[in-house]
């Protein structure tokens, strides 16, 4: 077995968050400045006709909010291992979307949390995460087909018999899954992840849903405050609706982080372009919701990954030991 000096694992784990770190700001720069769909022209027209230091701070304070319920779901169910301070959940939430950025679906955030633990836990916090993350898509699957179903019942996209086709389909499906949950694959069922669940205490399921909510709410909302200051008046209603099937559809969709706007864009221009929005104003809209919930926590997530330290093996969590 090739052994490996302490230097030369400093210096290797110094090269991976430089890696991580620079790899993220050149995506986001890349994103950015090769966009051909977004006219800074208009934008800065519009910014400066509609200019609010207060609709500036309240839509700032949204993201705040977003990653800050985020960032208590994740402190809460951690409460399963041990407790952390807000700081250190901070970090941890922070470090681990820099680190998944550049993964499909965010996955390497999974292994992003699970180091900040000891080894032992490593499969407890992949759960935990697979705990926080399944609530938020819950959450946008079930607004999402409320939100299809009112967008679908005032513009008549598909006809009602594709509507219950797909209700039956979705039906059928579940069936296959209560009735195959006993199925034992290398050890895993469906069975044993419920039972892995309810192991969980109710008070931390109740509040992980509740702040859950919350989030849902200041994000989808976010979007709506943002298009109204973009001259965009349309009936509440129809607006929420249409952000929740965006969400739905675009969440269901495999996807890298730094892609994610791209993605949420696309599936926007289709169902804003319905209502009459304009493409650019609906692809602005999605890059800045992108910039304000994953570009700025990314950089300050940045500080923490190029400050990380990893666990020693024979430490207790919070005793960490730079390798």
């Amino acid at each position: 077995m090739i052994s490996i000096s302490p230097t030369t694992k400093r210096f290797l784990l110094f090269l991976i968050k430089l890696l991580i770190v620079g790899g993220a700001f050149y995506f986001i720069y890349s994103q950015l400045a090769n966009n051909d769909k977004l006219d800074w022209e208009k934008f800065i027209i519009l910014f400066q006709k509609n200019q609010s230091i207060a609709g500036i701070s309240f839509i700032l304070l949204l993201s705040v909010l977003n990653r800050f319920f985020e960032i208590l779901k994740w402190q809460n169910l951690v409460l399963h291992l041990h407790k952390i301070s807000l700081p250190e959940a901070t970090k941890q939430v922070l470090g681990a979307l820099t680190a998944g950025l550049f993964t499909p679906n965010g996955v390497g955030e999974y292994a992003g949390k699970a180091l900040f633990f000891k080894k032992s836990e490593t499969k407890k916090v992949i759960f935990l995460n697979l705990i926080c993350n399944g609530i938020q898509m819950i959450l946008s699957v079930v607004f999402g087909i409320f939100g299809l179903l009112y967008f679908n019942a005032k513009y008549y996209i598909i006809t009602s018999k594709t509507v219950l086709i797909l209700f039956g389909f979705c039906f059928f499906l579940f069936g296959i899954l209560y009735f195959s949950k006993k199925i034992n694959i290398k050890g895993y069922s469906i069975e044993r992840l419920i039972h892995k669940i309810n192991e969980i205490t109710k008070s931390i399921h109740q509040k992980n849903m509740l702040l859950a909510v919350c989030r849902y709410l200041v994000f989808s909302h976010q979007y709506y405050f943002l298009f109204l200051a973009f001259d965009v008046d349309l009936p509440y209603l129809t607006m929420m609706a249409t952000i929740a099937s965006v969400y739905f559809l675009a969440s269901s969709l495999p996807t890298f982080q730094f892609l994610d706007f791209a993605v949420k864009g696309s599936v926007a221009v289709y169902f804003f372009g319905i209502l009459g929005v304009n493409e650019w104003i609906v692809v602005f809209i999605t890059t800045l919701m992108w910039f304000l919930n994953v570009v700025l926590p990314v950089v300050i997530g940045s500080y923490y990954v190029i400050n990380f330290k990893t666990l020693s093996p024979t430490l207790s969590k919070g005793e960490g030991d730079e390798t």
